[in-house]
């Protein structure tokens, strides 16, 4: 496996709101139904995302684009939520050097005005992503795009939407435009590890086989593991649904210790809060990054209400970076003299573990020796299982989103009564 899961900083031996093991092996037998469920959908092909890891097919028919788009100076990928996480999650840990990647998931203008001032229209691909083909912002940011690229946009533009008639796939099909079909089956919040985080991800240099390799790798090992101890993500989930039931936790910090994996948060918080904040169920993902968040909000963590589990990510950095003066005019700064920078987070990160820790605040930790696309493809299928399994123990179904529609409708009852009241 390429990161170690280790939740003993949520056990009550270690820590003072941590679970017992009597609570801790009550929660696992309850997992035991999920492994054989996600294992037959796999087989069955009921649950694509499943299959997505071990394929091959599709990324060799994505060469060709990617190659061509990287050619570009800069990419626009437009979409929002699940169309556009995911792909910015997997880009920010590309190689330096290569064709800029420009995610617009909102619909300020002011952004977009910033964007088009920056870019040269002629060296710019542009690809648009949304499942429905009716998600309005994407609509109006395509609009917008396809104004700006004029001429040029047939040659330079990729959708990327659900293989049915929609008003994305229309203007895509009347304007002769390129269309790859989204999975119907593969939410979007779940799609990261198809063409809609691939095809960014390989625009930017992303080994998306071994991304795939390590999402498998997790995989495999959750759904033969003969005892749910042993599978990471079965492991998670009863720790996380534990804590809620039992110890009154009501929100989940993921915190990384690696700048790469920033736009990772924000995408747990999309997976975590849309698949399971349903009937009154759920804990509420917040997004942290360190060390800046031990000056912004780790005396809430420490000396606020306990009512948040921990998910520290670690990445070995000691001995890596600069290194600081091996004598410093400065005698209180001794402890940094002949020190690297990587010393320093190393040293906070587990100051922080064991410090949330002694404070009576669940904490686990996810260690990486190594960042690549190997582990960060670990990383999400990690998540994914987990989420789907703590679905299941609390009775809720991680693949809808009832509530978001509400909006959506709303939404569209307000622009209606602006035309009107302008005809008028």
């Amino acid at each position: 496996m390429t990161y170690h899961q280790d939740i003993t900083g949520c056990l009550a031996e270690n820590c003072e709101c941590g679970l017992s093991a009597a609570e801790l092996e009550d929660a696992l037998r309850r997992t035991v139904p999920a492994l054989p469920i996600l294992s037959r959908k796999r087989d069955d092909d009921s649950l694509p995302l499943l299959r997505l890891p071990a394929r091959r097919d599709d990324i060799a028919r994505l060469k060709p684009l990617a190659a061509e788009f990287a050619r570009f100076k800069d990419v626009i990928v437009l979409g929002t939520g699940g169309s556009s996480l995911g792909g910015q999650t997997l880009v920010a840990v590309a190689p330096p050097g290569r064709t800029r990647i420009h995610f617009m998931d909102n619909v300020d203008p002011h952004s977009f005005t910033l964007l088009f001032d920056a870019l040269d229209p002629r060296r710019t691909g542009l690809i648009a992503i949304s499942k429905s083909g009716g998600t309005a912002e994407t609509l109006v940011q395509f609009f917008a795009c396809m104004a700006w690229l004029d001429k040029r946009s047939a040659a330079r533009t990729i959708v990327i939407t659900e293989p049915k008639p929609s008003p994305l796939r229309g203007l895509a099909t009347a304007r002769k435009l390129r269309v790859l079909d989204h999975d119907p089956n593969i939410g979007g919040r779940y799609s990261v590890l198809s063409n809609v985080g691939l095809l960014p991800a390989m625009i930017a240099g992303i080994d998306v086989a071994a991304l795939r390799r390590g999402a498998r790798e997790v995989l495999d090992a959750t759904l033969a593991a003969a005892n749910p101890r042993d599978a990471a993500p079965a492991l998670g989930a009863a720790v996380s649904v534990a804590l809620n039931e039992r110890h009154g936790i009501t929100a989940t910090v993921v915190m990384p210790y690696v700048d790469r994996l920033a736009h990772f948060g924000f995408w747990f918080r999309q997976l975590w809060a849309e698949s399971l904040g349903k009937d009154g169920k759920g804990t509420t993902p917040i997004r942290a990054v360190g060390t800046v968040d031990q000056h912004s909000q780790l005396q809430l963590y420490l000396d606020g209400p306990a009512d948040k589990m921990f998910s520290l990510v670690m990445l070995a950095q000691a001995g890596k970076g600069p290194r600081m003066p091996a004598k410093l005019s400065d005698p209180s700064l001794g402890y940094l003299a002949g020190k690297r920078m990587g010393d320093l987070i190393d040293a906070e990160q587990r100051a922080t573990a064991q410090t949330l820790i002694r404070n009576g605040r669940p904490t686990r930790v996810f260690a990486l020796e190594r960042l690549d696309a190997r582990a960060l493809g670990a990383l999400l299928m990690h998540y994914m299982l987990e989420t789907m399994i703590a679905a299941q123990l609390w009775g809720v179904n991680a693949f809808d989103q009832p509530a978001v529609e509400q909006g959506k409708v709303l939404a569209r009852q307000y622009l209606g009564e602006k035309g009107r009241a302008k005809a008028q």
